[in-house]
């Protein structure tokens, strides 16, 4: 009979699904609950309710889009919450508000379930090699709780603070990440508009050290022409509306931030599901095309 402790994955798309073949390889098991009742992995099995899943499971793990997604996932009969044992341990690794982190973790309290914000900085390439890096806001003994399951999907854990910490951070992480990409992608379009061979301009970008690696690899696909989804604008986009209401709350100014929103909203438009690094591509089209 096997010992090993159970996650409970309430959300399994391209990320979750690569955190759970990495647990797996840890040694821990796995189930998990998706609207349709199924997703990517044919290993694992997938249960009829969230609540089932928090039933079944050691440790929840949820990995959902936004904060609907969450609301509908936790609260209600059929919620994760509605299914956790007094002294469960719930890990949210979304990128939600951080209203919704506090909402989530004062009704873990009222039922006595610990909830540990831990949303995680990288793709599905960092998904894949177990190389993310986890954003962690709760108390010490809930970070040593999660610990074995933080190691097993990433190469760092950073603990930002009290909860709530985690969803905090990312949001600058996130802003500053679309803030670069929106700077490339404009210094791009004037590099082509201006007559520089792409082939060149886009080498070039590539070996310059004031663009970070991530960057780097969103030029090499833009160049490429190829937007496969490793973190989708969707999301890039919902994470810049959080930041801009985040800034609004605490009356600081982001214009900056407000107007790469803007792009990723027309970059949205156009190519909702592909990688958020179209927004090259989407500023490469308008230069091309200009009369």
């Amino acid at each position: 009979m096997s010992t090993a402790k159970t996650i409970g994955f309430i959300g399994f798309g391209a990320m979750a699904s690569r955190m759970a073949a990495n647990l797996k390889k840890a040694g821990f098991a796995a189930v998990a609950y998706t609207p349709s009742g199924k997703g990517g992995d044919e290993n694992t099995a997938f249960l009829p309710s969230p609540a089932d899943v928090a039933k079944t499971a050691d440790i929840v793990l949820v990995c959902v889009p936004d904060d609907e997604a969450l609301s509908a996932s936790m609260y209600g009969p059929q919620g994760a919450l509605a299914g956790m044992p007094e002294g469960g341990l719930l890990l949210n690794t979304s990128s939600v508000s951080p209203e919704a982190a506090q909402a989530l973790l004062d009704a873990g309290q009222k039922l006595k379930v610990s909830v540990v914000d831990c949303p995680v900085s990288g793709s599905t390439p960092e998904a894949d090699s177990a190389n993310l890096v986890v954003l962690a806001g709760g108390s010490e003994d809930d970070m040593a709780r999660a610990k074995p399951v933080f190691d097993a999907i990433g190469r760092l854990t950073i603990h930002a603070g009290p909860a709530g910490s985690g969803a905090r951070l990312k949001l600058v992480i996130n802003g500053i990440m679309g803030a670069g990409l929106a700077a490339v992608a404009e210094g791009i379009a004037y590099g082509l508009a201006a007559g520089l061979d792409r082939t060149m301009l886009f080498d070039a970008l590539d070996n310059m050290a004031v663009i970070s690696p991530h960057h780097k690899r969103k030029i090499k696909m833009a160049k490429e022409g190829d937007f496969s989804p490793q973190f989708p604008t969707r999301l890039m986009q919902k994470d810049m509306r959080l930041l801009l209401d985040a800034c609004a709350r605490l009356a600081v100014p982001v214009p900056t931030m407000a107007a790469v929103t803007q792009e990723l909203s027309l970059t949205r438009r156009a190519a909702a599901d592909a990688d958020y690094s179209a927004l090259i591509g989407v500023l490469e089209n308008i230069v091309a095309n200009d009369p």
